[in-house]
């Protein structure tokens, strides 16, 4: 059997960036369809199926970011380094590993893996949407491990996410003569500073604490060195936690952008729901040694609790890892990954 750093390296020097993923789906349904039942829906993989036992379902994305000089994959310190090494092609190896195990799938539980593309994009084109409504039975899932990178940590919930252009208006004129126009980027100048000045808020969630964000992350104005710009549009990012629906959520959002003079909603996501106590979920817990946490990113679990089904984020990857040129994932990790999801999925 193919040892796991070797799958890893494998996953990594096959190119997944969104949008690009029906090579390396194939791949994947040619190895882990010599063994186990495959379903496939556009370029996600669904392997597995019920037989009676609970089911337990294994979820991760196979797309990455756009590459930046990090491909091929390179074994070095030990670490794997390459593009997706954390995000989240090392969750993935330790998929393909446990599918593969002979007593993992004799064990206790019906155990799913589900494979699917279009993460890293825009929310409306996760390919997951389509698999969950393709396959009914994943919604009877007693419980679901979504393995992005979370630094071996047991992460609950996760923040929703929503991406907002605030557009600032002002009015064409000649830079030499000022006086007859209205610059549009300078008078989003206190906003922008205050902006700046803004903290993280805080917020407790049975126990765990996930941070409010608003960030400032693109920025557009401007046609010309000797013209005054009449319209300056900057991308408000904000993460908000799992009290908040996704409407309280823009109603915020357009509070903090109160005064720009248009506030244009371009996606949201929903926050993934904090997991109600579960016999799965405290023994997972153990066998992760009780290092739990908030999500601050956000996961598909946002996804999968929308529908009902329980589930928790746990992976090898390091979440600082994930898109940096530089991404590595410690072997170490993804060796005490597949260590604790086989005794997981193997022990009742």
């Amino acid at each position: 059997m193919t040892g796991i750093v070797d799958t890893l390296v494998e996953l990594i020097d096959i190119p997944s960036v969104t949008g690009d993923e029906e090579e390396i789906c194939t791949a994947l349904e040619f190895r882990l369809g010599a063994t186990r039942p495959v379903r496939r829906v556009g370029n996600a993989l669904v392997v597995g199926e019920p037989s009676g036992k609970p089911l337990v379902a294994l979820y991760g994305h196979t797309d990455t970011v756009p590459e930046q000089g990090n491909r091929p994959a390179v074994v070095v310190d030990g670490n794997v380094v390459g593009l997706g090494a954390s995000d989240m092609k090392g969750g993935l190896a330790v998929m393909i590993h446990l599918l593969e195990d002979d007593d993992v799938v004799a064990g206790p539980y019906d155990v799913v893996g589900v494979f699917y593309d279009k993460e890293e994009g825009p929310a409306h084109d996760n390919g997951l949407e389509a698999v969950l409504d393709a396959v009914g039975f994943l919604a009877d899932a007693a419980f679901s491990v979504v393995m992005e990178p979370t630094d071996l940590k047991l992460e609950l919930g996760c923040n929703g996410a929503m991406n907002a252009d605030v557009v600032f208006r002002g009015h064409a004129a000649h830079a030499a003569r000022p006086w007859l126009g209205e610059n549009a980027i300078t008078k989003a100048g206190e906003w922008l500073a205050a902006m700046h000045r803004r903290e993280p808020e805080p917020v407790e969630i049975a126990g765990l604490v996930y941070r409010e964000t608003f960030a400032v992350t693109t920025a557009v104005g401007g046609i010309a060195n000797n013209v005054l710009p009449a319209e300056f549009v900057v991308n408000l990012n904000h993460r908000f936690p799992p009290i908040y629906g996704l409407d309280e959520a823009e109603e915020r959002l357009r509070a903090v952008a109160a005064v720009a003079d248009e506030v244009v909603i371009k996606d949201r996501a929903p926050a993934g729901a904090v997991p109600e106590a579960s016999p799965y979920l405290d023994r997972l817990d153990a066998l992760v040694g009780g290092a739990r946490a908030a999500k601050q990113g956000w996961t598909d679990v946002a996804r999968l609790t929308a529908r009902g089904i329980p589930a928790v984020n746990y992976g090898p990857g390091i979440v600082a890892q994930a898109h940096q040129a530089s991404e590595y994932v410690p072997i170490a990790n993804v060796e005490t990954a597949l260590e604790v999801m086989r005794r997981f999925l193997t022990d009742r």
